[in-house]
């Protein structure tokens, strides 16, 4: 009978990276050897996901910013201007909890808005 390989759970944040790394050199045994079953790693291992968090946060759009996106992406373009840029900086600050500021970047740019289209995309898909 073939032995079942493990399936590793992705880190949900900075506290489940930790435990891994203890796991891996044996420092999470030498803890419990020490401090008992009790040591309190469970605890901090929530904690710390909860404060450094892997997952993106993403907030949902609001009725005007959808409104926004809707007349952007009904347009083909192939340049942005300064003051469609700052609307869309605006919406994907809010949105992705970001403090970009303006770029002449090309490649920032358009990251920018292809990520606003993935979400702009999944309000399509959800009407």
């Amino acid at each position: 009978m073939a032995k079942k390989k493990a399936v590793k759970k992705k880190s949900e944040g900075l506290g489940d990276t930790v435990a891994k790394v203890t796991k891996a050199t044996g420092i999470d045994k030498l803890v419990k050897f020490v401090a008992g079953e009790d040591c309190g790693c469970d605890e901090r291992r929530k904690k710390l996901n909860s404060l450094f968090s892997y997952a993106p946060n993403i907030e949902c759009l609001e009725e005007d910013e959808y409104n926004i996106l809707s007349g952007w992406f009904a347009i083909e373009r192939n340049s942005v201007t300064p003051s469609e840029q700052a609307s869309l900086r605006k919406i994907y600050n809010r949105v992705f909890n970001k403090r970009t500021s303006p770029s002449s970047c090309s490649s920032c740019v358009r990251d920018m808005v292809d990520r606003l289209r993935q979400v702009y995309n999944e309000y399509e898909k959800a009407s």
